[in-house]
């Protein structure tokens, strides 16, 4: 068996450009697989709905003013209640608290006034505080 020998020449140069070259090469590869790389979509950023803060409004039952008091945070309702309610006012009136404690549990689950339910025997009472409940949320409302 004959080998030849066989002599490689490798001028410094060269290798030092396809070093730099290599380098680029793989400086691409991974600033396009930056680039493209599966971006997580940014959550989305809930719009203010309400000015904070605790809002009223009041109705009158014959010669008595009756108050109702929600409050708010930027994007819920918190609480609901009635201000100023004399007891002979909740004697008269006996189906005030029962009717404002169903709209307030639907208004807290819905955390609007839309498509409140209420019983038959309800159904005056409850519109009057949701047209009360309405008031003090037009005025915690953010002016666009």
């Amino acid at each position: 068996m004959s080998s030849k020998t066989k002599i490689v020449v490798l001028h410094l140069k060269e290798l030092i450009y396809t070093a730099i070259f290599a380098g680029l090469g793989v400086l691409l590869v991974i600033l396009l697989c930056w680039m493209f790389a599966g971006k997580k979509s940014p959550e989305p950023v809930e719009e203010t709905i309400y000015v904070p803060g605790v809002y009223t409004a009041s109705f009158q039952m014959n010669d008595n003013s009756i108050g109702v008091e929600v409050i708010v945070d930027e994007n819920h309702i918190n609480n609901i209640s009635f201000t100023n309610m004399e007891e002979s006012v909740s004697v008269m009136y006996p189906l005030m608290e029962p009717a404002l404690e169903s709209i307030r549990q639907q208004i807290y689950e819905k955390q609007s006034l839309d498509d409140i339910t209420y019983e038959a025997n309800n159904q005056y009472t409850t519109e009057v505080l949701v047209m009360a409940i309405q008031d003090a949320l037009d005025q915690a409302k953010v002016e666009k």
